[in-house]
């Protein structure tokens, strides 16, 4: 089966999406999910979580910008709704070390529900797993890659779930396979939202591949062929124009050409 098949699988579906998204990134989420072929729906109201929830094939939870406890108890309804109807659901832990409040309330889900798929950069996963992050300076790359693998496996170990860990180079791992996605654009650091439609993304491609950690990677490839195709055709426009681009891709590449313009490597853990 190709890495990319997922992607075929989720076009011809057409999966529901709910996103309890942060106030900065909901449109831009939305926009991609239509793109890639899914449907969105972006729900905030208590009141409806459950009629909401049950309509819905996935379930994107993104903490970005908890505005108070009303949200940690929205996303845990949500969570242990979609959970109990055994429908998909990606927590993406948004700058859960930057303060108390934030990481208190993560793990207050994480405790209520376990999700499908945890998408997190290095810093939320170290925060997550109480560790201090660390700058690597002038070490070098295989250090670094064992150490971003290393704390992708621990945070999946310790939560019995799938992560994603983004950055210059993706890992997904379940704590028993784990994989790297390599390829991608920097100019993807120059505009905000990246990481939030990855997201969104997940949860479209684990409506459309049961095997949560198969659709982490199907999702990460898409995305760095998403922005390696945009750099080449709207980067030199700058970032609002790479921005645009990327919605484009998004729409455009098929399951073949992404597989192209991405490379996806087996590790051992």
């Amino acid at each position: 089966m190709s890495i990319l098949s997922p992607l075929d699988a989720l076009r011809r579906r057409r999966p529901l999406v709910h996103c309890v998204s942060n106030i900065v990134t909901a449109n831009d989420c939305a926009n991609v999910l239509l793109a890639a072929g899914a449907s969105p729906i972006m729900a905030q109201a208590m009141e409806e979580m459950a009629e909401i929830t049950a309509g819905c094939d996935a379930t994107v939870l993104n903490t970005g910008t908890p505005e108070g406890p009303h949200r940690w108890d929205l996303c845990r309804l949500c969570g242990q709704l979609a959970v109990a109807d055994r429908q998909p659901v990606v927590l993406d832990p948004v700058g859960v070390g930057a303060s108390a409040f934030r990481l208190a309330g993560v793990e207050s889900l994480l405790e209520a529900f376990t999700p499908t798929l945890v998408r997190v950069n290095l810093g939320e996963a170290q925060a997550l797993l109480h560790q201090k992050s660390r700058e690597r300076g002038v070490d070098s790359a295989d250090a670094e890659e064992k150490e971003h693998l290393a704390c992708a496996a621990a945070l999946a170990r310790r939560f019995h779930t799938t992560v994603l860990l983004t950055g210059a180079e993706d890992i997904v791992t379940d704590g028993v396979r784990a994989w790297r996605i390599r390829g991608g654009s920097d100019v993807m650091s120059r505009i905000t939202g990246a990481g939030c439609m990855l997201s969104a993304l997940c949860g479209a491609f684990c409506a459309a591949e049961e095997d949560a950690a198969k659709a982490a990677v199907a999702a990460a490839a898409f995305w760095k062929a998403c922005s390696y195709r945009a750099e080449a055709s709207a980067a030199a426009l700058g970032p609002g124009h790479f921005h645009m681009a990327l919605l484009d891709a998004a729409g455009t590449l098929t399951a073949e050409e992404a597989e192209e313009l991405s490379v996806v490597e087996i590790l051992e853990l």
